[in-house]
């Protein structure tokens, strides 16, 4: 498929709604003696977020974490090369840190390294010793004397950064453990304005960042949540200042392991053997600033897959760039909620799954499943089906009808979704199926 058939046939898909259907990332066989590439001495360039570990029960939290699955999992990391994981504070409710200590501290020391965060942003009032005792806890939590890179975590606004770190005093203290080797990279994890990104790449001459985490992936590159901040312009101004640069969401929350059908048959037509997904992680492996791409691989054939791509790896040459410019395009034009499924909005004080939702709702319009009118053949059937999906994925207590617009988990949103709206608007969606007056 040429460049000219790609971008008539990507148009005419996002219009129609024609999606790839099972293209996402699946298990790759890959060489026991494979390793996974290093832009930068010392670090893969494939990194482990440990957001998303499995868990015992998937409907049930409470049972926590799978740990003889996440040792499994970290076993085959560390013997393909990849040594950087990345935890924080907040993420599984608080248990990913003690998850990932314990797989970690089964290896040497200098065998990994360790990515975890000053998670202070959901705290009303920020003070010097409530950060102080985060930081403090990672260290003990990871039974280590130093922290490999150390993150200020969701930096929102320059007025929070100004709380957070400056009034307290905790990033004058961490500069001091910076130089006392405690932590031995320090920076920031953003998702933020750009007069905000602005103002941090300011204070680089003052406090000489190590690295900076932003989302970055094809879609976001010149598709971002504004002009202003779309990844091209954060990762070329970091470039420009020499600053390493870690990506998260390079799937996009999982997005990009399936896209438009044009796009799809491009990919599988230039690579046959590669999955969907390695195209998000080539794309951005093959920017030279990039320390490591973390992806939160929950499972085997997660793991392998990213493994067999970054062992192997091929950077992405000027067509195969072009051609995911344009694919991102097609991507752009298909009315998604812009969640990442990070969770950060939860627990929501009424009850409602606002991740689970967002995500039935997004995959239901990749795959196809998702109904334009009631003059659709066989209409009826796939409404049942539709509802009745709906209510096995989200329980009816914790379904949208439950919002009441309170926008408690609209400044918690690193992605900037207006979430009560767009609950809102999937609620009028449910409810005119149910009605059938769709």
């Amino acid at each position: 498929m040429d460049r000219r058939d790609f971008l008539k046939t990507a148009g005419l898909g996002a219009v129609t709604l024609g999606l790839a259907h099972s293209c996402g990332q699946k298990g790759a066989e890959v060489d026991g003696n494979a390793r996974v590439k290093e832009n930068f001495p010392g670090v893969g360039l494939l990194g482990y977020g440990c957001m998303r570990w499995p868990m015992v029960d998937a409907k049930d939290p409470s049972q926590g974490i799978d740990q003889e699955k996440v040792n499994e999992l970290v076993d085959y990391a560390i013997a393909h090369g990849v040594n950087y994981f990345d935890s924080a504070p907040v993420y599984i409710g608080g248990r990913s840190e003690a998850a990932t200590a314990e797989a970690l501290r089964r290896y040497p020391r200098d065998k990994y390294l360790i990515a975890t965060k000053l998670s202070n942003h959901n705290t009303p009032n920020p003070t010097f010793e409530h950060g102080w005792e985060m930081y403090r806890k990672s260290l003990k939590t990871y039974n280590t004397d130093h922290i490999d890179y150390y993150l200020l975590h969701c930096v929102t606004s320059i007025e929070s950064f100004d709380a957070r770190f400056l009034r307290t005093g905790l990033l004058e203290a961490l500069l001091k453990e910076r130089e006392a080797g405690h932590i031995r990279n320090l920076g920031v994890s953003v998702h933020c304005d750009k007069p905000t990104f602005d103002y941090l790449m300011d204070l680089h001459a003052k406090y000489h960042w190590d690295f900076f985490q932003i989302q970055m992936n094809y879609l976001d590159w010149n598709h971002g949540p504004s002009d202003e901040t779309n990844a091209s312009y954060m990762y070329n101004a970091l470039a420009q200042r020499d600053i390493p640069v870690v990506i998260m969401e390079p799937l996009r929350g999982g997005g990009l392991a399936e896209v438009p059908a044009a796009v799809a048959a491009w990919m599988k037509s230039r690579e046959p053997s590669r999955s969907i997904a390695s195209w998000a992680f080539r794309f951005c492996g093959s920017f030279p600033k990039v320390l490591t791409v973390l992806s939160g691989m929950r499972d085997n054939a997660a793991l392998e897959d990213n493994v067999a791509t970054f062992s192997d790896f091929k950077p992405l040459g000027k067509e195969d760039m072009a051609m995911l410019e344009a694919g991102a395009d097609a991507i752009s034009r298909f009315h998604l909620v812009g969640c990442t499924d990070c969770g950060y909005c939860m627990p929501c004080p009424y009850g409602i799954n606002i991740p689970a939702i967002f995500r039935f709702y997004n995959n239901s319009v990749k795959s196809g499943t998702y109904l334009i009118s009631s003059g659709q053949k066989r209409f009826e059937r796939d409404r049942r089906r539709y509802l009745a999906a709906y209510g096995k994925e989200v329980p009816t207590v914790r379904q949208a009808d439950h919002c009441i617009g309170c926008e408690r988990c609209v400044s918690l949103c690193p992605q900037s979704v207006k979430i009560p709206v767009e609950l809102r608007k999937i609620d009028r969606y449910i409810e005119s199926l149910k009605q059938g007056t769709l």
